[in-house]
């Protein structure tokens, strides 16, 4: 019972509420490095809208090429903004973005070769329910300057924290996990001692009840009868 109520557990954590990924290339460097694992929070965009900076998780797009069921990016243009190159760095509605998250001296951010209205070889409105993503590590990233822009219906989810190497954030969640884990196991263990007590507590009633009868037969016929009820008590006991 415990392993089926803890099977049933990390299905619907990993369905509904959040999901490890694992990071295979260094398109995100230096705030993801290739081997790290991250957890992806499922449920927040249900609750809010995706921000600008929200580092996400979303399905491989039709025009990306590379062979990722999933792809992971930073969120720089949001629906309606004109996302714009200059000086190698990054202009929304013509003013610079300041991206604190990219390292010192930040790289450039060129547009890509094709000449598609995405590439930013021009300044270009990001559409209704779509986001413009970029990958921080500008000079070797396939992002949207490369497959466009990105359907919200795509998104997963956004990135939570590293898992893996342990950060102090990942160990305190790690911790939190186990414990309400193990709250639940002690819970189940306890549902089911109480419930296994009940049904043995009823199974007791009966049998008592049954041995009533049989005595109450026996007195109407003297010790013969009594013997042959001796022996069918014993036998149902």
């Amino acid at each position: 019972m415990v392993l089926v109520a803890a099977l049933l557990l990390a299905v619907g954590i990993r369905t509904s509420v959040a999901q490890m990924f694992y990071i295979p290339s260094g398109s995100m460097l230096p705030t993801l490095k290739i081997g790290d694992r991250i957890i992806v929070d499922k449920l927040s965009y249900h609750v809010h809208g995706v921000h600008r900076g929200d580092i996400v998780v979303f399905r491989r797009p039709p025009l990306e090429k590379a062979d990722y069921t999933d792809l992971v990016k930073r969120v720089i243009g949001l629906p309606g903004d004109v996302i714009s190159l200059h000086l190698g760095r990054v202009d929304i509605d013509g003013r610079p973005l300041a991206e604190p998250w990219l390292p010192t001296p930040a790289p450039v951010s060129s547009p890509s070769p094709l000449t598609e209205p995405f590439s930013l070889n021009h300044p270009y409105r990001v559409p209704p329910d779509e986001y413009f993503v970029m990958g921080d590590n500008r000079t070797d990233s396939e992002d949207s300057r490369y497959f466009g822009p990105i359907p919200a219906s795509l998104i997963v989810g956004k990135m939570a924290f590293v898992i893996w190497p342990l950060g102090a954030t990942a160990r305190l969640v790690v911790v939190s996990v186990l414990a309400v884990v193990m709250a639940v196991a002690v819970v189940a263990v306890v549902v089911g001692l109480a419930l296994s007590g009940r049904r043995h507590g009823r199974l007791h009633h009966r049998h008592r009840a049954g041995v009533g009868g049989r005595d109450g037969v026996g007195g109407r016929a003297g010790a013969g009868v009594g013997g042959r009820d001796g022996e069918g008590v014993g036998g149902t006991g």
